[in-house]
């Protein structure tokens, strides 16, 4: 089954280079480019040249610069596109893996991972020219392993994930619990230890030869401001079209933002907010049974919050919940994952293909679309974590 599924994912990802999909592209690959021709060359990332992304991202980068001459962009975009179709194939394995570790029947089996294999057409050609895929299916292998009661496994696949994309972080405090559940004290330190020791060996040589290289990049992702797509942009969003609300869009860090004072204020709110819910998550895991389907339900939860109240939403993060979600059982699962198919969806509508409209012009239509579709995102979380009936139930009395 889970054989079938990559060849399904193979083929929708031959359909995403044709058709419509083809249309008004907007890609990051010619900064790939730049970056994998630099190490190629032998410069040193963060000491020769800025870096944006983690050290993680780095293979991601080189490997399709290598043994082609500099210039190529088409060999280049051919290589990463390869690269990422076997990441995307990697990912759905291992969310076979996962649902294996959870005695999931054939139809759960197969209704998950033909979500993922269909997935890339519902989101569209974002997935051909970003590397997420790539700690996505690091974060997918985590999530295996944790399954699987693997928790040592699982924290130095988290750590490799957290150096890629920060987000398989917001996990780590799960596993971490799930650990002081099955192993005491001295096990959840083993993993805490695994992960730290995994994080350091990635990130502490690229530390030791550019101190103000690495804190360069770490200073760009923390002080981005609002992105034009995340939860609080698109409330400002909708304010001007309904009340005709003053914002204005400002390109920098790599993305367009509201610039000024108001949507400055809602950056901080909404980070707090974000923060909250992410530790009301962690501890609401810690008050309430173990057990891996649990875990993995308050994973995909963890990321989905990670998602959903960062200053930035761009269309790729979508895809770090694509192999996650579907993991969940029963129908709170089905209902996550059609909220999150509609999600994909809807971000469809408007990237690539009204993408500048929104940017420059506040496109009418493409306006509410991301209100709409971080709306979806919300409902996903709340769906995800909304309380079981035997919780809500009062107990009888006699």
């Amino acid at each position: 089954m889970v054989l079938v599924a990559v060849g399904l994912f193979a083929t929708a990802w031959g359909l995403l280079h044709h058709g419509f999909y083809k249309r008004d592209q907007i890609v990051d690959t010619p900064v790939y480019e730049r970056y994998g021709e630099a190490m190629a060359d032998g410069k040193v990332p963060y000491r020769d040249f800025s870096v944006e992304y983690p050290p993680g991202a780095l293979p991601a980068f080189v490997i399709p610069a290598l043994g082609r001459s500099d210039g190529d962009s088409d060999g280049f975009r051919r290589a990463f596109d390869r690269m990422m179709l076997i990441c995307g194939c990697a990912a759905l394995l291992c969310a076979g893996v996962a649902l294996r570790g959870l005695g999931a029947g054939p139809g759960r089996m197969g209704a998950a991972l033909a979500f993922v294999a269909f997935a890339p057409l519902a989101l569209g050609s974002v997935l051909l020219s970003r590397y997420d895929l790539w700690p996505a299916a690091l974060a997918s292998a985590a999530l295996a392993a944790l399954a699987w009661g693997r928790l040592r496994l699982g924290s130095a696949l988290l750590a490799l994930g957290t150096v890629t994309k920060l987000y398989p972080a917001a996990v780590l405090p799960l596993a971490l619990i799930e650990a002081w559940r099955r192993g005491g004290r001295r096990e959840a330190l083993r993993c805490a230890g695994i992960f730290a020791g995994v994080f350091a060996l990635v990130v502490v040589p690229f530390v030791a030869l550019s101190p103000g290289g690495m804190r360069w990049t770490l200073g760009r992702q923390v002080t981005r401001p609002l992105q034009l797509e995340s939860l609080g942009s698109s409330l400002l969003l909708a304010a001007h079209q309904a009340f005709g609300l003053g914002i204005t869009m400002r390109s920098g860090a790599g993305s367009q933002n509201l610039a000024g004072a108001l949507p400055a204020t809602i950056a901080v709110l909404q980070t707090l907010v974000g923060a909250a819910v992410m530790i009301g998550l962690w501890v609401a895991y810690a008050r309430g049974p173990g057990g891996a389907e649990r875990l993995v339900r308050y994973s995909a939860a963890a990321v989905c919050a990670f998602v959903a109240f960062d200053k930035v939403l761009s269309p790729q993060f979508l895809i770090w919940l694509i192999p996650v979600v579907p993991l969940v059982a029963g129908r709170r699962g089905l209902a996550a994952s059609a909220l999150l198919l509609l999600a994909l969806v809807v971000t469809q509508l408007w990237f690539p293909y009204r993408y500048w409209d929104l940017a420059l012009h506040f496109d009418p239509l493409a306006s509410w679309l991301v209100p709409l579709r971080d709306l979806l995102l919300l409902g996903v979380l709340a769906v995800l974590l909304w309380p079981s009936r035997r919780r809500l139930a009062r107990p009888r009395t006699t």
